[in-house]
């Protein structure tokens, strides 16, 4: 369990829980963006060869908690267990709703990381090396972006997205 006080905040940038309500609010933003796109453009709709938002919204959604839950047990899923790598089609509906599951799955596993483990290597699905606070900013730089792309396909179908200022 992850002791804030056990930690001299003048080591550190920022601390654990202070990383996890950094990517929660990115999280919190992409889930607007979620919100606000048409069902009937989330499994089709491509600019430039860029994949469907439905496919980036089910690859965020396999990323986060199974990291988490790799980090906090050891155990790694196969790759070909993905949702994403299913062929199933998925609501907008039923994506909030693996969203929010996934966010409270976050908030559970976070909590279970001890401090120190953040600066140890890991190999992420038996794919990426690198350390645990490394692999974790990934996952924000990834949704960042994968939002971007949705951001991109909101302004071509017409639809203001959300503010990218607005992790409330």
């Amino acid at each position: 369990m992850i002791q804030e006080n056990s930690i001299n905040s003048s080591q550190v940038f920022i601390t654990p829980s202070g990383m996890l309500d950094h990517w929660q609010g990115h999280r919190r933003l992409t889930r607007k963006v979620l919100a606000a796109y048409p069902e009937n453009k989330m499994d089709d709709y491509s600019i430039g060869g860029m994949r469907p938002f439905s496919t980036l919204i089910l690859e965020l959604l396999t990323m986060a908690a199974p990291t988490l839950r790799g980090f906090v047990t050891g155990v790694w899923e196969k790759q070909e267990n993905f949702l994403h790598r299913s062929g199933k089609k998925f609501t907008k509906k039923e994506l909030l709703e693996m969203w929010d599951q996934t966010t409270e799955e976050m908030n559970t596993l976070w909590p279970q990381l001890e401090p120190h483990r953040f600066a140890e290597k890991e190999k992420a699905f038996g794919q990426w090396e690198d350390t645990l606070h490394g692999l974790i900013l990934y996952l924000v730089d990834n949704e960042i972006h994968h939002r971007g792309q949705a951001y991109v396909y909101l302004r071509s179908l017409g639809i203001e997205p959300p503010h990218f200022w607005d992790r409330s």
